[in-house]
């Protein structure tokens, strides 16, 4: 089964530079190990989905969007 994205997901970290994500796996681990802001609901749900689609429940590219929605409302999509 395909787990990588076809396109990564840029996250911006300010100062601390950029990041390309390229997976459910590696999103999950950001959200869980390094997010700002772990209350947003947008947050809680990329985590469920990335879940899902590592088990085989949901597909990459819809915890991709998800994580995607969990990037712009932490405020850390580029300029």
């Amino acid at each position: 089964m395909q787990t990588s994205w076809q396109k990564p997901v840029r996250v911006a970290f300010g100062h601390l530079g950029t990041e390309d994500v390229h997976s459910p796996f590696e999103a999950l681990a950001l959200l869980t190990d390094r997010w700002p802001d772990m209350r947003g609901p947008q947050f809680v749900k990329a985590r469920s989905v990335c879940r899902a689609a590592l088990d085989g429940r949901r597909s990459p590219e819809e915890a991709r969007q998800q994580f995607e929605q969990a990037v712009s409302e932490a405020q850390l999509h580029l300029n």
